[in-house]
């Protein structure tokens, strides 16, 4: 990489930077001044979307119309820090997306997303963890889109891991079907440990949703795998489990 390269990429990754600040501001003055649940997550997903569009950033949606208009839960493979705001806005402002725990020690991270319609599930502490599962499943009863990254985090190493169960129990005791989404180009952006992004090109396939209705898919850990194995054939990674089988 020669010095004009390295330094135009360095430029896009601070001008990136500065339309994720200013998303976040503008979110979080939403969040403290407009009321109604509604009105605040389509503004707080009107300004997620924005960020990719000032950064320049193509991002093409396949298949929206695989997206049921009814509840459902979206799972989607987890590969860089910018997967949530990229879904939050590229899909439609009724999804709540559920974020980990540790985000509610950050008081303004926690007020923000709260206020934004987004749920937090505990991963460490097993009370905390009961907890919250039961009201994801009563937020799935009652109809509520729900988002998820059911991998739980990313690392470096290019592949799709196992998907915990919680958005599978959800999705089944709230008899809404699952949706896989597979994020393309995210890793090459702004991977683990990197801080800086850089320009790629992204893609968001929605995929055909499955029904846990459906007898194959029944127990929650065959609604996982279904999920998780149409996402890896439409993205280009491979499988992190298949050492396993």
């Amino acid at each position: 990489m020669n010095w004009v390269t390295y330094v135009a990429n360095t430029l896009w990754g601070l001008w990136a930077w500065l339309c994720f600040v200013v998303a976040c501001l503008y979110s979080l003055l939403v969040a403290i001044f407009v009321p109604g649940d509604h009105r605040r997550q389509k503004l707080v997903t009107f300004a997620a979307k924005m960020i990719f569009v000032f950064a320049g950033v193509k991002v093409t949606v396949r298949g929206i119309d695989n997206l049921p208009t009814d509840s459902c839960v979206v799972v989607a493979n987890h590969a860089s820090y910018i997967d949530g705001p990229l879904l939050n806005g590229y899909l439609p402002a009724r999804f709540g997306f559920v974020i980990k725990g540790e985000m509610r020690d950050i008081p303004v991270v926690h007020f923000l997303l709260r206020r934004s319609g987004s749920k937090f599930v505990e991963r460490k502490e097993m009370t905390g963890s009961a907890r919250d599962a039961r009201q994801l499943v009563r937020a799935a009863q009652d109809g509520e889109s729900l988002g998820f990254f059911p991998e739980g985090t990313f690392l470096l190493q290019r592949g799709v891991g196992r998907f915990r169960p919680g958005a599978f129990v959800a999705a089944i005791k709230g008899d809404m079907p699952v949706v896989p989404v597979a994020i393309s180009g995210a890793r090459e952006m702004m991977p683990s440990g990197r801080h800086l992004p850089r320009m790629s090109d992204l893609v968001i396939d929605i995929l055909p949703a499955i029904s846990p209705g459906d007898d194959d898919y029944a127990p929650s850990r065959k609604l996982a795998e279904a999920s998780r194995q149409r996402i890896i054939a439409a993205i280009d990674e491979p499988d992190l489990l298949a050492d396993e089988s």
